[in-house]
């Protein structure tokens, strides 16, 4: 009678734990590769220059996680741009100024976590952004010898070598149905972009350093795999 209550017992207690186990709600969480593409405004916000923003392209690849059961999901990103800046300069003897336009070549990794506003269809953007770019290219080399505006002996092609390694915070909103979204993001470079000038010997005349971060739109479309 005894060995019949303990088996009893131990009916019961396997019994109930496999219900509990039973009624707990099982989540798939979703692994995703995307592709993306779109435009960008790229300006350099700084007090040394007179700039004007541009446009330019940008496209690259994301994987991300979709996690069900959570408030947010999170993505990894790969991206690869080329953003166009004007800056204010004048050819020697001439009355006039102009913009004379730079490109710069990026190529950036962020982690963004998504916090779900309406589930997964309208997300907010947030995340850390680490860049290497290019020196600023002029896209026309005929302006070369033209003095940047503000300066007497500063050439646009001298300030070419700004600093490559950056890094940025991404903040935006991605709105969307299954595979394709549509995401507008802002890019802030928490860096000095213009840090590298100083370490050069530009005759400016005057002590002023150079000083200037990253601002950049980007509108991109979003198709997951």
């Amino acid at each position: 009678m005894k060995n019949t209550k303990s088996y009893l017992l131990v009916a019961i207690c396997i019994a109930f734990v496999t219900i509990s186990y039973g009624q707990r709600k099982s989540y798939k969480i979703k692994n995703g590769i995307g592709l993306q593409g779109g435009i960008t405004q790229f300006d350099i916000l700084t007090d040394n220059f007179k700039t004007k923003a541009s446009t330019g392209f940008i496209g690259g690849m994301s994987a991300s996680v979709d996690l069900p059961h959570k408030w947010y999901n999170v993505s990894y990103n790969i991206q690869l741009s080329e953003s166009k800046v004007d800056i204010d300069a004048f050819q020697l003897g001439s009355l006039s100024n102009e913009f004379v336009e730079y490109k710069v070549f990026a190529a950036d990794i962020s982690f963004l976590l998504h916090v779900k506003l309406i589930s997964n269809n309208l997300t907010l953007d947030v995340g850390p952004m680490l860049q290497y770019n290019s020196e600023l290219e002029l896209s026309d080399d005929d302006k070369e010898g033209y003095i940047v505006s503000g300066y007497d002996t500063l050439f646009t092609e001298d300030i070419r070598d700004i600093t490559n390694f950056n890094v940025n915070g991404a903040v935006g909103l991605t709105l969307g149905v299954r595979r394709l979204f549509i995401r507008a993001q802002y890019i802030y470079g928490f860096t000095n972009m213009l840090g590298n000038l100083n370490k050069q010997d530009l005759n400016i005349g005057n002590s002023d350093k150079f000083k200037g971060n990253q601002s950049l739109m980007a509108l991109t479309l979003n198709i997951t795999l």
